[in-house]
Parts: structure tokens; C-alpha cells; sequence
């Protein structure tokens, strides 16, 4: 067998970590951080060097590229009334961090406190907070919320518009009170999105955590290296296969292996392992090693409905985009200064309320937007636009993942499932009335806002408002949840509360995947905190062994 340049055939590693993502960075650097301990990083995608990874206003050019993308595809929807929709996952080291909107939050306390009422010792909002502080680097300053001096930086925008003070005072005439920050455990208001930047640069897992100690010589990343399977001795990980420059080769773990590849990406790896629902498994031609139906199932997504205006005397992107002077100018000033619309993250402002009043919290999260545009990857329209993306933190749809075969090139089976649910329609519903109440809000009237999406021909009632959220719903690229962690006793539970594969030795999931349920917002911080947390945990267990 060909040797696997970069890894030591000789030698059992003791911790293997599948994908360089936004987990996977972190577990690399805090695994390795004991020279003792030989840590293997194994990443499908390429190097980050191409330089719309560090532009913040690349991820126009990244998603749907198949330089950064993986461009997966849902499957047709019934509740988007039958469309299919590009599913952007990140294809280089940092992995989505690197593609996607660098919005720095963590989300509700009420999230995590439900993960602990579920029986999850350890996962409540106290319990975890210490885990977001240990790698921030936060421009507001130490306090009880925030630390300073980690890795991962995070910056206020570094571009104002008048257009979005306006909708914020807007906003606060709808009863929607500003406030200071969104990551101190309720985030109903509206803010500015903090955003994973560093002086204009974009801030990514790999910039923060995984190439600043790539010298370390117990750490080895290899990158375009795809994992068919994990190996096995009996119920115990003892390595895994991979595919790299056309060869397979088998790498060898002692300690653990852990699957930080994404809520699709390690799912595919435990199903195409034999671990999954049984009869998945078998119609894939893959022979079951452990039947797990949780394994793909519980896929939870936000769908953002993006709600689109036309303006009168209003400067937004748009223009920018389609003048050559101003556009030229953005250039210039991006380079001189690290400022200007390059430096924007997709969303600039953020909203959040209650879909009724008697909701316990916040429960839809507006990303406010001075530019519009049929979908990404498509040019900027050519008239003053704004863009009120609403999606549904809580959503109660759930759908699935699934491998169509044992063929690593085969792209998986997709389906979220969207708008499946009663009270999901009727939310969507009320999310666009919500977005229409401030759009007739006197601090906009200057700007004589104008529906272009869905449009002013669809009336305000649930059923045409739901029909509408089908025919303009997207994914805003949050999938979670397809391992969840559970109790034993919890069938569906794919992880016990220490990340550990239940009923398997030496093998961990540590991504976005093990979520039990969505957090309420974006979901790259959230995932960070779990790698940080799930590190400890292995470093912990491995001294007590």
C-alpha cells in the first residue's frame, strides 16, 4: 500500500479528528496543545488560499463555487412548494467559517437550559458560558458576558448605512427596543451584528485556531483527504480509512477518533461505517455494524424568508454594485483603510421579537440587508433595495440525511423538511405580517418602501402568507441536530452528554450536528463553544483513564 504523505505509517496517533471546520480547528489546537499528544487533522477541502476567504464580501463569490462548496442539493420540498434549494457547506480548512457570515452569536440562554432539562448534565446556559468566554477576544471588553485576549476576534461593522438606523428607529416605533448586544443570554431587540473579523479580515477557525500552531510538530493536518469509513476492532474506533490522490490507506488511532465533519458530512461517515438506521444502511449496500436511527434523522434548519423592498431616495449596495465609480472607489477604500462594504458581512443589522406576545422569548431573528438580490450568486437588482430575511429560531419541522450509497462521491440525500408543521406555517405567516408592520413604520416613510417580495398582491391571511413563505423560504445555511445528543434511554440519541457515540469505544462527535435543538440564531458560534467544551471533555476523560 502506497504510503500517506505527511502521516507516520509507524505510528498509532492518539487523536484523529475528521474535518477542519469550525470544530474541528478548535479540537486541533487544544488537543495538540500537549506535546505529548499526537493529533491527526484530516480535512476533505483544500487550503485557504484563495483570497475571497479572507474578504469578507467573498462570500459572494464562495458560496455556491465549487472551489469552496461542497454545492449540495435538498431534495425537491413539499413546503417550499416543491423546489429544491442549494445547500452551501464549506469545502477548505475553517469549513463554513470560512464561507459564511461571520455574525458572532451564541444565541438564548433558554436554549441551553432546555438541553439540560432534557437530562444533559452540563449543557446549561451557566454551564457553558465559560466555554464561549475561553477563546474570545471581544472589542466590548472583559466582563461578566464577554473576555478578551483568546483567539477568535470579534468586531463591530466596519460600515454604517442610513438606511438601516432608519428601519432600526422603525423597529423601536413597533415596540422593538434597541439595545447593546445580542450574546448576553436574551437577545430581544435589535443591534448591530458582531461579527468575526479582525481589522477587516474575515476571522475564521482556521485563521484563529488551526494555522497558528500548524509549526506544532505532534500536530499533522492533511487536506483533500476523504474518509470513506472509520475502522473498527470489535465495538471499539481504531482508526480510519481515508482517500487521497486516488490511493486508500488506513490510518491507525489509539486513543479516539472524532467526527467533526458537519451535520452532513459526519453523518455520511457513521452511515457509510455500517452505524445508522439499519434500513438506510442496507439500501445503500452498506453492512450494518450498529443500528442507530438517530444517526441523519432530526435534521433542524432556519429558514430565512426573504422579504424584499424597493426604495426612493435611499443609498444602498445596489447602486454601488452597478457603478463603476463607486465600485472602484469600495476597492480603494478596502485596501487604504480595511473599511467600507467590503468589509460587510451578508447581514448588518439584527432584529429580534416574538411572533406573539405570549411567547416565552424572541422566537424570530430579522436580518436587516441594504442591497437585494434574487439568490446568491446572482447580481445585486439595479434598484434601491433592502431585505428583511425572517426566519423561525424554534422551528418544530425536522427532517433528515441520509447516504444514497457506500460511493463517497455520491452526494447525500437532503431533505429539512421545511413548513411541515402546523404551527411552523403559521409562525411563517405572522413573521411577514411582523416584517410589514415595520416597513409602514413612520421612520421609513421617507423612503416609501415598496414590497417586491412576496409582494403586495398577497393578502394577509395565513394561507396565502404560508403559500408565499414556501415560494420565497431558503435555507440561511444552519443545519444541526443529525446526532443529537440524548440519554441512553432516548432511541433517537446518536451522543451521551460527553460527546461519546453510545455503544461505541474511542469515537466522539463534536459539531454542530450533536445539538439537540436549534439555538436561536446563527449557529457558528454555538459550534465553537461545543468544540471548546467537547476538547475539554476528552482531555479530562484521557487523564482520568
Amino acid at each position: 500500500m502506497p504510503r500517506l504523505a505527511g502521516v507516520d505509517a509507524d505510528v498509532e496517533y492518539d487523536y484523529v479528528v475528521v474535518g477542519a471546520g469550525s470544530a474541528g480547528c478548535i479540537l486541533a489546537n487544544r488537543l495538540s496543545a500537549d506535546p505529548k499528544n499526537r493529533v491527526l487533522v484530516l480535512e476533505a477541502g483544500g487550503r485557504d488560499n484563495w483570497v475571497w476567504f479572507h474578504i469578507p464580501a467573498g462570500y459572494l463569490f464562495a458560496i455556491g463555487n465549487p472551489r469552496a462548496d461542497w454545492c449540495f442539493r435538498t431534495e425537491a420540498e413539499p413546503g417550499l412548494n416543491g423546489r429544491s434549494l442549494a445547500y452551501p457547506r464549506g469545502k477548505v480548512i475553517g469549513g463554513s467559517s470560512a464561507i459564511n457570515a461571520m455574525i458572532y452569536m451564541r444565541g438564548q440562554a433558554g436554549d441551553y437550559d432546555h438541553w439540560r432539562q432534557l437530562g444533559l448534565t452540563g449543557w446549561g446556559w451557566d454551564d457553558v458560558l465559560p466555554y464561549f468566554k475561553k477563546h474570545e477576544d471581544h472589542f466590548l471588553g472583559a466582563s461578566d458576558a464577554h473576555a478578551v485576549g483568546g483567539e477568535l476576534r470579534i468586531e463591530p461593522p466596519r460600515v454604517k448605512w442610513e438606511i438601516l438606523e432608519a428601519y432600526r428607529e422603525a423597529a423601536a416605533e413597533r415596540g422593538i427596543a434597541a439595545i447593546d448586544d445580542f450574546n448576553c443570554g436574551d437577545n430581544a431587540g435589535s443591534c448591530y451584528f458582531h461579527v468575526n473579523q479582525r481589522r477587516g479580515l474575515r476571522w475564521s477557525s482556521a485563521t484563529a485556531f488551526l494555522k497558528p500552531v500548524l509549526s506544532r510538530p505532534n500536530l499533522h493536518l492533511l487536506t483533500e483527504c476523504h474518509v470513506e469509513k472509520l475502522a473498527f476492532e470489535g465495538t471499539r474506533a481504531s482508526g480510519v480509512t481515508v482517500r487521497h490522490k486516488g490511493a486508500t490507506h488506513t490510518v491507525r488511532c489509539r486513543g479516539e477518533v472524532t467526527l467533526s465533519s458537519g451535520s452532513i458530512g459526519s453523518v455520511e461517515i457513521l452511515q457509510r461505517s455500517g452505524i445508522g438506521p439499519a434500513d438506510v444502511l442496507r439500501q445503500a449496500g452498506v453492512e450494518v455494524l450498529r443500528e442507530m436511527p438517530g444517526v441523519g434523522a432530526n435534521l433542524q434548519d432556519h429558514l430565512q424568508l426573504r422579504i424584499i423592498y424597493k426604495l426612493s431616495n435611499a443609498r444602498t449596495m445596489n447602486e454601488t454594485y452597478h457603478s463603476l465609480v463607486r465600485r472602484g472607489w469600495m476597492g480603494v477604500e478596502y485596501a487604504l483603510f480595511r473599511r467600507g462594504p467590503l468589509t460587510m458581512a451578508p447581514s448588518q443589522l439584527g432584529v429580534f421579537v416574538r411572533s406573539e406576545p405570549e411567547r416565552e422569548r424572541a422566537n424570530l431573528q430579522f436580518h436587516i440587508q441594504p442591497l437585494s438580490l434574487d439568490k446568491f450568486g446572482d447580481p445585486l437588482h439595479r434598484f434601491p433595495g433592502l431585505t428583511t430575511s425572517v426566519c423561525n429560531l424554534q422551528p418544530e419541522s425536522r427532517g433528515m440525511v441520509r447516504i444514497r450509497s457506500a460511493d463517497l462521491h455520491d452526494k447525500p440525500f437532503i431533505a429539512p423538511n421545511y413548513l411541515s408543521t402546523e404551527e411552523d406555517r403559521r409562525v411563517a405567516a405572522q413573521s411577514i405580517r411582523i416584517a410589514r408592520q415595520i416597513a409602514r413604520a413612520p421612520a421609513l416613510d421617507r423612503y416609501r418602501p415598496e414590497e417586491f417580495l412576496p409582494g403586495p398582491g398577497v393578502p394577509d391571511e395565513d394561507e396565502a402568507l404560508a403559500k408565499a413563505a414556501g415560494d420565497i423560504g431558503t435555507t440561511i445555511f444552519h443545519p444541526v441536530g443529525t446526532a443529537k445528543m440524548g440519554l441512553a434511554s432516548d432511541r433517537g440519541a446518536v451522543v451521551d452528554e460527553r460527546l461519546r457515540v453510545i455503544g461505541l469505544g474511542g469515537l466522539r462527535v463534536v459539531d454542530a450536528s450533536v445539538m439537540p435543538t436549534i439555538t436561536s440564531g446563527n449557529t457558528n458560534s454555538p459550534t465553537m463553544m461545543i468544540a471548546e467544551k467537547g476538547a475539554s471533555m476528552i482531555l479530562e476523560d484521557a487523564r482520568q483513564a
